[in-house]
């Protein structure tokens, strides 16, 4: 319990700041009905949060957006390296199991950034230390990530990869092929990199299963297994591969929600 009551502003004001973040563009109108704030307190709250450099007033459309300078309220809090700690010894278990590399990643924008993975030193083709960033529609992680993310987290990403100009993000500027493909992902459990990406990034020699890491009520993000395709057929590897790979992705989910429950751990939260 605290020993002063809180300070009624500047509950507001962070309330009015989280569901800009979470809108990425938003109007007094969307404000007052995520917050349930008069829009005269709205108002005065953007005013301030513009004063301070927080938001920026766009006039086509007239609305309010976040700046860079509200990632410094998270500057302190790196989901990455926590989900890539309790990752570490069920993923690098698993490798052993299966002697394949195995990845978990978590989203950030309009990328997937890698919080853990077991792919050995040295390797050219397997070569993707933790904190590596890559795009979520050529993946089989992010495809993975997008299937089973809540429908309007999905069109905020598929919007921004509308915007960009690889041919894996042709996808996302179909969105009734987007809805399509992500409906036979979530029905199976599981995505396949995008051949595309593999011809890119790989030279087609690699191509990779991925699965989300999920709660019933919260998805930390996805892993993967990355395979060499004379190797391991698409067809060998999805029958192989992808049961276990659904009881590691249950064990991590575990393992990620018990962390979150722990007395001490509310900084980890998010909604």
């Amino acid at each position: 319990m605290t020993s002063f009551r809180p300070v009624i502003a500047l509950s507001r004001g962070l309330e009015v700041l989280r569901v800009i973040n979470q809108e990425r563009q938003s109007t007094v109108g969307s404000l007052h009905k995520a917050t349930g704030l008069n829009k005269a307190t709205i108002v005065r709250m953007l005013e301030t949060l513009e004063h301070e450099g927080y938001v920026m007033r766009r006039t086509e459309p007239a609305s309010y957006a976040p700046t860079g300078r509200a990632l410094l309220l998270s500057a302190g809090y790196d989901e990455p390296t926590w989900i890539g700690g309790i990752a570490e010894p069920i993923l690098n278990k698993f490798r052993k199991q299966i002697h394949w590399p195995s990845d978990i990643a978590v989203l950030d924008q309009e990328s997937m950034v890698i919080a853990h993975t077991t792919r050995v030193d040295g390797s050219l083709l397997f070569s993707r230390p933790p904190g590596f960033r890559f795009p979520v529609l050529g993946t089989s992680m992010g495809r993975a990530y997008l299937a089973f993310c809540e429908p309007a987290e999905q069109e905020r990403i598929a919007a921004r990869l509308a915007l960009s100009p690889e041919p894996w993000n042709d996808l996302a500027r179909n969105p009734d092929k987007l809805a399509k493909t992500l409906r036979t992902i979530r029905k199976a459990g599981f995505a396949v990199m995008d051949d595309s990406y593999s011809r890119s990034i790989f030279g087609g020699a690699v191509w990779a299963l991925g699965v989300p890491v999920a709660l019933p009520n919260r998805l930390f993000g996805s892993m993967n297994v990355m395979m060499l395709r004379e190797a391991v057929t698409p067809e060998d590897g999805i029958r192989r591969f992808v049961p276990q790979m659904k009881k590691v992705a249950s064990a991590l989910a575990e393992a990620l929600g018990a962390k979150l429950a722990a007395p001490g751990t509310s900084s980890l939260r998010r909604k």
